[in-house]
């Protein structure tokens, strides 16, 4: 990846999976230059063996997360991964990872440890629960921090069990969080001439997200509910509606969208209605508003509602099922997927970044082959020549030693 609002950034990523490597994805996406670091010995990152589109060492999951980086096989237990590692240092601006909140010290990848190369290297830290407190040494994954942070137990209807989201969100917010903290870190860097260490968690960044409703329950010992239809909380109507062929989400957030709903549905009356003339009403008296408004909103389909609706401005839309949302007019209309071909998967296309700048996408380079900069990187990085990649070669730090046989899969 050449080009960008970011390109004189790089960040050396020791990562795997899903929640850092999404995030450092946004920042190769901007331009930086994503060095990442695969232990030959398991094969790289697990995720280059999530079924179920996978070629070798390749798979679609793999490059959901890794467009625009540059992948080099480091062993950073081999007695020799140590000095190679601060010799990449040396040039960087950020260490960043996605391990064990207790990994980061076992390793000496915080700054503490590495600012004798580099004083003004960051250190990024994503963990499950961060590098202090009782579960420190713990693993964490998204689906068990939605249920520790709250989030499954106000996620499906009244009488579901605890459901988590259908989306990695825990990881997703996570991965940004550690990006922006990235560019805070390199640019307060850049100010003062010295680096530092961002402890981030996946727990944190979910507690963060309850925002409003952590507020109230924090606040006032209030208690949400599960909500049928995917209700809000207290503004009503905020919540999908049953059509004649599906289902419509509306939201009306604000009064004068409650009002232009009421013209638009041909029910002027309810806006004089003192059971819901405002929020608070709507809110005391949905019981009885919502048994109204879905008599009405059934007699027409989604689109026909959607047509009707918009002309009024009312916030409303389809519930798309995943290829839906894929082609609807919107996304197509702001280039909204972007593809490329991988020389093992064929034609790969994806969601593109959401990041537009002077009005376009970021341009898209492919996810890396396994290894497949390390020479690249290591002669402009370390400067490196071809005597020296030879002896990291046969020492094994770079993999298995020629003829010792292919790595091994994760």
């Amino acid at each position: 990846m050449t080009g960008g609002p970011l390109s004189d950034v790089t960040v050396i990523a020791i990562e795997q999976f899903g929640a850092g490597p999404f995030g450092s994805m946004q920042l190769a996406d901007l331009g930086a230059q994503v060095i990442k670091i695969e232990d030959p010995s398991v094969g790289g990152d697990v995720s280059r063996y999530v079924p179920p589109y996978r070629e070798g060492t390749d798979s679609l999951y793999f490059e959901s997360f890794n467009r625009n980086k540059r992948s080099l096989v480091l062993d950073l237990r081999h007695p020799e991964g140590r000095a190679v590692l601060e010799d990449l240092v040396l040039s960087a601006d950020a260490v960043y990872s996605n391990l064990r909140g207790d990994q980061p010290e076992k390793l000496r990848i915080r700054h503490r440890d590495l600012e004798h190369v580099n004083p003004r290297i960051v250190c990024v830290s994503l963990s499950g629960f961060g590098a202090t407190g009782p579960r420190a040494r713990e693993g964490g994954y998204d689906f068990t921090v939605q249920g520790l942070a709250g989030w499954m137990s106000i996620t499906g209807g009244p009488e579901e069990p605890p459901t988590r989201s259908g989306l990695s969100l825990v990881d997703f917010c996570g991965g940004y969080v550690a990006a922006l903290a990235t560019l805070a870190g390199v640019w307060q860097a850049r100010r003062t001439g010295r680096g530092c260490d961002a402890d981030l968690s996946l727990l944190e960044t979910a507690l963060a997200q309850l925002t409003y409703i952590g507020v109230w329950s924090a606040s006032r010992d209030w208690s949400p509910r599960r909500m049928p239809n995917s209700a809000h909380q207290t503004v009503v109507p905020f919540q999908a509606f049953p059509s004649a062929d599906g289902w419509i989400m509306i939201a009306c957030a604000k009064q004068q969208l409650w009002e232009r709903l009421c013209a638009g549905i041909g029910r002027p009356e309810l806006v004089e209605d003192e059971r819901f003339v405002d929020f608070a009403a709507r809110d005391r008296n949905r019981d009885v508003l919502l048994p109204m408004l879905e008599e009405v909103l059934s007699g027409k389909t989604t689109a026909e509602w959607v047509e009707i609706l918009s002309p009024y401005g009312v916030p409303c839309g389809p519930v798309n099922d995943v290829a839906a949302a894929l082609v609807d007019p919107q996304v197509a209309a702001r280039d909204g997927i972007a593809e490329y071909e991988h020389p093992s998967l064929g034609l790969v296309r994806g969601p593109a970044s959401p990041f537009r700048l002077d009005g376009a996408t970021p341009p898209v380079e492919r996810g890396p082959r396994l290894g497949e900069h390390t020479d690249e990187v290591l002669a402009e990085l370390c400067g490196y020549g071809e005597d020296r990649l030879r002896e990291l070669r046969e020492s094994g730090v770079l993999g298995r030693p020629a003829g010792a046989g292919e790595p091994v899969e994760a």
